[in-house]
């Protein structure tokens, strides 16, 4: 009768098994920030409980009173804008703008291009003088942009570059922004801000602007912000102080779908000088125009009708008058847009036409 065989042990030195590969070391510096990482993680997990909202970038902080108040859309003479979209995905198209009888500027024309994918926008522009002006924001993710500006001009110390990065996290934004930055010197101005939800409807933030013309000529400030949204979002009030006595308090609130109104009040009090100016003004969605109207405190006052007869076609006509001079200057504004197009409706995203 054979004897029974029984199967040899495992040479342990050439065993694939998980149980029997040898375990690497653990590394010192990686036990040393192991405390760091942990209590880092555990913050993260309590911070993020609170489920507070991002609170906007500090480029955006008055977008809604900006876009209520007559001051970056108020023009005077006649003026047209041109505009010809020469591809949708992705866009491209160019624009020819008109000047001309402005009391507060010369005659004047420009071009300009707009490029636009998913993920960069790019601008240009040149005038008749050959002043160059460009823009490209690039997005590598939804959270984090990188914007440049460069503008190139005939004017001596009318020439500039800005940098300038954000970005966004799930309850706060950063940003920072270098202007004419010269690497060998540090010369330039510099500028950071943060801004935090501390609640859900009150988010606070500081920026710091380091400005350095000379090696020997350096300057440094600080700023503080707030800004208070309801949970509707129907209204939005910040604030922004100055150490040398400057304070900007604005107010928007939407009163209809289509009515929104808002305030804007700036003081000064330093030593050198003191003034105040409070600004008031509305703005009216209609079906086919857009009507906007502001008072401010120096006795002006302004109005800008944008009415659109078709889609591709707007008529503005503006006008403000300052009562509290002796003249009771007036500007009287009138203008067009033309939109035109060589794509189809089907290029353009339209439902083919039967």
């Amino acid at each position: 009768m054979a004897s029974p065989t029984f199967p040899s042990p495992k040479d342990v030195s050439t065993d694939p098994s998980p149980s029997s590969a040898s375990q690497p070391p653990k590394s010192s510096y990686t036990s040393a920030l192991s405390p760091l990482t942990s209590a880092f993680s555990r913050f993260s997990q309590w911070r993020k409980s609170f489920d507070l909202p991002n609170p906007g970038t500090l480029e955006n902080l008055q977008k809604e009173v900006k876009s209520t108040h007559l001051t970056n859309f108020m023009f005077d003479g006649a003026r047209a804008d041109l505009t010809k979209s020469l591809s949708m995905n992705p866009a491209f198209q160019v624009t020819h703008s008109f000047i001309l009888g402005s009391q507060v500027s010369p005659p004047s024309y420009n071009f300009g291009t707009v490029y636009a994918n998913n993920d960069m926008f790019v601008q240009g522009s040149v005038d008749h003088d050959g002043n160059v002006s460009a823009r490209m924001n690039q997005g590598w993710a939804e959270n984090s942009i990188t914007k440049i500006q460069a503008q190139v001009s005939s004017q001596a110390g009318h020439s500039m570059i800005q940098l300038e990065h954000d970005y966004q996290g799930q309850d706060y934004s950063l940003n920072a922004k270098a202007v004419n930055p010269w690497p060998a010197d540090l010369t330039g101005i510099y500028i950071g801000s943060y801004l935090q939800s501390v609640t859900k409807n009150l988010a606070l933030g500081v920026e710091t602007l380091y400005q350095r013309q000379t090696p020997e000529m350096t300057d440094f400030t600080t700023s503080y912000l707030a800004k208070v949204t309801s949970d509707d979002k129907n209204w939005i009030a910040t604030a922004q102080v100055q150490p040398s006595g400057i304070l900007q308090a604005t107010y928007w609130q939407k009163l209809h779908e289509k009515v929104e109104v808002a305030a804007d009040l700036q003081l000064m009090a330093s030593p050198q000088r003191r003034d105040a100016i409070a600004t008031l003004g509305a703005k009216y969605d209609l079906r086919m125009s857009t009507f906007r109207a502001q008072l401010d405190s120096t006795g002006k006052i302004s109005a800008l009708l944008e009415q659109r007869f078709a889609p591709t076609f707007a008529f503005l006509v503006a006008g403000e008058i300052d009562h509290f001079k002796a003249s009771n200057a007036a500007k009287v504004g009138v203008g067009v847009m033309i939109e035109s197009s060589t794509l189809t409706p089907e290029e353009m995203g339209m439902p083919p036409q039967h």
